[in-house]
């Protein structure tokens, strides 16, 4: 992602400087991971992520390109767990874990 005012602490309310909101960084994991899995389930199924934490390390200006990678460190029936990272170039900006479950999408969005 390139960091843009839709992406800054001030616009999501988790701070009041105009560099990557911690919760966008984390985002831009939680999404790499997903899409780390999302071409090896069975048809009509998803994950949905259970626990995420991460450390935010160093800020990031508008404008930067940011990317994040997900390895997946442990399998256990439905339940998928996540090395994540995140990289302005080839600087750590954050890492941490993060816990998906496979789902089926319709059995999902019926018991809302």
């Amino acid at each position: 992602m390139t960091v843009d005012e839709a992406v800054t602490a001030v616009k999501m309310g988790s701070g009041d400087m105009p560099v990557l909101a911690t919760p966008a960084m984390m985002a831009l994991m939680e999404n790499a991971a997903m899409l780390a899995v999302a071409d090896h389930l069975p048809d009509g199924c998803t994950t949905v992520g259970g626990h995420i934490a991460s450390s935010h390390l160093k800020p990031s200006k508008l404008g930067e390109t940011v990317t994040a990678t997900a390895t997946v460190t442990r399998v256990e029936g439905k339940k998928i767990e996540f090395e994540i990272k995140a990289y302005c170039g080839d600087v750590l900006l954050g890492e941490g874990s993060h816990l998906r479950f496979i789902v089926d999408k319709e059995k999902f969005m019926s018991r809302l």
